[in-house]
């Protein structure tokens, strides 16, 4: 099942957006000058960040779908990068429904990579944004069987919201509206791994008008209170694997974890 596509709005390539530069980082090219000087500033260990979180997503994802789960919500999805997390989970379950959501219209534009759905599943995508998670999550109800688990993820994201847009009663908003033993999975930049490396990436972002906000894994942690975390907890991208082969050792300045909705 993949639906229409719907217009998107004018992108604003005056301003430089997350996606866009994570895009930059990643090697991809649907990024605007804009956002190519913000990622150009960063030091060379950004380009391996944001490299080691996409794998976090991969092995996440591929594990969830192994442990049977076939739904998912994906938060701030960014520009397609093959594979994308349907193509990942639709390998291990081709039935499995995924729900993109990001608010940049870029990523609606580039829309059909994320909607060309094995014909056994399902995708669908909406132009919201994680501080509007009542609307997220209406939209995904016309998709997603809330009876049952969904695996909802939140990667490299919410970083991006400060503490007065309560990122934590965002994200706790989101897990009360999902049903037991569905699944959080949050990666998010680290501010106590690499301090003076977090602190050149949050002033460039800066520049660029982007506001970033690096967290200790104590407050990373914070995001999974009274959930139950899969081993090996909330650890850094490259030291968190399952069934798949251990990833090549090396630092990382990203925390990721995944946890079990009781």
């Amino acid at each position: 099942m993949t639906p229409a596509t719907p217009r998107p709005r004018k992108i604003d390539t005056s301003k430089a957006h997350p996606a866009r530069v994570y895009d930059w980082l990643l090697g991809g090219k649907d990024n605007y000058p804009v956002d190519e000087a913000v990622g150009e500033k960063l030091p060379a260990e950004a380009r391996d960040a944001a490299r080691q979180n996409r794998e976090f997503m991969h092995r996440a994802a591929a594990w969830l779908a192994t442990q049977g789960i076939d739904q998912f919500l994906d938060i701030g999805t960014g520009i397609p990068t093959e594979p994308n997390l349907h193509q990942i989970v639709q390998r291990v379950v081709p039935t499995a429904k995924v729900v993109y959501t990001d608010n940049d219209p870029i990523v609606l534009a580039h829309a059909e990579a994320l909607l060309i759905s094995r014909p056994e599943g399902a995708t669908d995508y909406i132009e919201a944004d994680v501080r509007d998670p009542g609307q997220i999550l209406e939209h995904a109800q016309g998709v997603l069987d809330f009876e049952r688990p969904i695996a909802m993820s939140l990667i490299a994201l919410m970083h991006f919201i400060p503490e007065e847009q309560k990122p934590y009663d965002i994200v706790r908003n989101l897990i009360d509206a999902l049903p037991s033993g569905s699944y959080l999975v949050l990666s998010h930049a680290a501010s106590d791994l690499y301090p003076e490396l977090a602190q050149q990436v949050t002033e460039e972002y800066a520049k660029g008008g982007i506001r970033l906000g690096f967290r200790t894994r104590a407050e990373v942690v914070r995001f999974f209170d009274g959930l139950d975390l899969v081993d090996p907890g909330v650890v850094t991208s490259t030291e968190w694997f399952k069934a798949t082969p251990a990833p090549t050792p090396e630092g990382s300045g990203i925390y990721a974890g995944v946890a079990r909705i009781p």
